[in-house]
């Protein structure tokens, strides 16, 4: 590949592509209308996107579906479970309010987007109503929407991710042990790391 052939300025990009359909203009807007809560309740899976000083971020998030609840039409809840303590998404928060939630929505083609700012909570009342198995998120956030649209289809058909045929075992690529003991260069023992796993799993998911 050379850069003789990269697209550098808006202009170029603009003449590349043409026109915005109009459906995708005014599918657009700046609230959660009764339709698209209807997705947002439906689904067990996000993706939130970040950005900080340091790049971006897009992390899963999963629970049971309406985990993200509906506040009002122009505000949502997050609870932010048990992870690695990375705290990746909380930092760039801290240092930009923005972001981004990408809804799933399993057996359904079309996708949610949602682009608002965030605020951390640690509000008592909040993370009880959050709680799970008597285990409270440490925070919650608050995402104030700026704007709400639906993506069609097209990526998850061509993707067939829906598609029960195209699943793959998990034994078809590497192990999160294997995984670790590689990148890390065998400081962790990815054998004992796969073999406690599972019980780890289901001791820490919440």
């Amino acid at each position: 590949m050379t850069t003789d052939h990269i697209v550098r300025d808006l202009a170029a990009l603009e003449a590349l592509y043409g026109e915005v359909n109009e459906v995708s203009t005014l599918k657009e807007i700046d609230y959660l209308h009764p339709h698209y809560a209807a997705f947002v309740k439906a689904s067990p899976f996000a993706v939130l996107a970040t950005a900080g000083p340091d790049g971006l971020d897009a992390s899963p998030r999963g629970d049971p579906p309406g985990f993200i609840e509906i506040i009002d039409d122009k505000t949502l809840l997050v609870a932010d479970r048990r992870g690695n303590n990375r705290i990746d998404s909380l930092r760039n928060i801290i240092a930009d309010p923005h972001v981004a939630l990408l809804f799933l929505v399993p057996g359904v083609g079309e996708t949610l987007r949602v682009n608002g700012r965030a605020e951390i909570s640690v509000d008592p009342d909040l993370l009880a109503r959050f709680a799970i198995v008597s285990k409270r998120p440490r925070s919650v956030l608050v995402i104030h929407i700026d704007k709400v649209f639906f993506q069609c289809s097209r990526a998850l058909i061509r993707s067939e991710l829906w598609n029960p045929q195209k699943q793959l075992p998990r034994s078809a690529l590497p192990s999160t042990g294997e995984i670790l003991a590689a990148v890390t260069h065998d400081r962790i023992d990815g054998r004992t790391y796969d073999r406690e796993l599972p019980d780890r799993l289901k001791t820490t998911l919440y």
